[in-house]
């Protein structure tokens, strides 16, 4: 699934390329990738309308519109926002199309093969009923900002596994597997330490490191991973997978200490990857 940096790419790309652009028409082809409300609620309320703005909270992407309302798209676990051509061929599972006005003449698509996206159009004044997981999320550590009172705060109010509380969304959102493994290398911290023993030291060292991996991944634009869908509205991979340190990389040499393998486990019903040595 794309986690922050991934969307965050995204985002950027919505700034500079679809914000100020009036939609001029829209296709809703699978009606599950708009459950939420109905195809014929997305299209009424896309039609004519311009965002003004392209927003992020944790992994979901927020574009206020000219006419009052937002509309949000999750990616989930394989979804894709491209902006392409009119002329261009359509990928496969592109379940929502967005006209451009303007020029170039393009198209704003979200393709989804495992259908678990979705593009919602709600009222922001209504958030609670119709968006509530919106309000549930926890501090946006690029959106926001983090501070170390903050990551101390969080690691001493609560007594849990790092690994647990760096994936809980309304504990920090938009962290994911991928990057809570590489923010707990760098901060040379065990997945299963309990958050309440940090002392003060290990405390700046996690906050220095949920900072500097989340900023290297958005600007490298993300990870690419030969099991995930993940691309810029371009359709250009990231980088940021070529400077993981532990993720997806079982068995081999760790690249911190040179005198240990990375070791993988299942922590938290996750996948963790770390280095025995360097996150004792």
């Amino acid at each position: 699934m794309p986690e922050l940096p991934e969307v965050e790419t995204v985002r950027r790309g919505l700034e500079q390329r679809f914000v100020g652009r009036r939609i001029e028409r829209v296709e809703v082809g699978r009606e599950r990738t708009v459950r939420r409300t109905s195809r014929l609620a997305v299209i009424d309320g896309l039609t004519g309308a311009t965002a003004v703005a392209a927003q992020r909270k944790g992994k979901y992407l927020i574009c206020p519109l000219d006419t009052g309302d937002s509309m949000m798209i999750h990616l989930r676990m394989s979804g894709r926002v491209l902006i392409e051509p009119t002329a261009s061929p359509r990928l496969a599972h592109t379940h929502v199309v967005l006209h451009l006005g303007g020029s170039p003449h393009e198209e704003l698509r979200f393709v989804d093969p495992r259908t678990f996206g979705e593009v919602v159009v709600y009222a922001p004044d209504n958030a609670a009923v119709e968006m509530p997981e919106l309000a549930r999320l926890g501090i946006d550590p690029i959106a926001d900002g983090l501070s170390r009172a903050q990551v101390a705060t969080l690691v001493r109010g609560r007594s849990r596994q790092l690994k647990a509380m760096l994936l809980d969304q309304s504990v920090i959102a938009g962290i994911g597997n991928i990057y809570a493994d590489e923010i707990l290398h760098a901060a040379r911290l065990r997945h299963d330490r309990l958050s309440d023993s940090l002392k003060p030291a290990e405390i700046t060292r996690l906050h220095h490191a949920i900072g500097a991996i989340l900023r290297a991944a958005i600007e490298a634009g993300g990870s690419t991973l030969r099991d995930t869908q993940y691309v810029d509205t371009a359709g250009q991979g990231g980088w940021f997978q070529v400077s993981h340190r532990v993720y997806d990389r079982e068995g081999q040499p760790c690249l911190t200490c040179g005198r240990s393998v990375i070791h993988k486990v299942v922590a938290v019903g996750r996948s963790t990857s770390f280095c025995p040595r360097c996150q004792k």
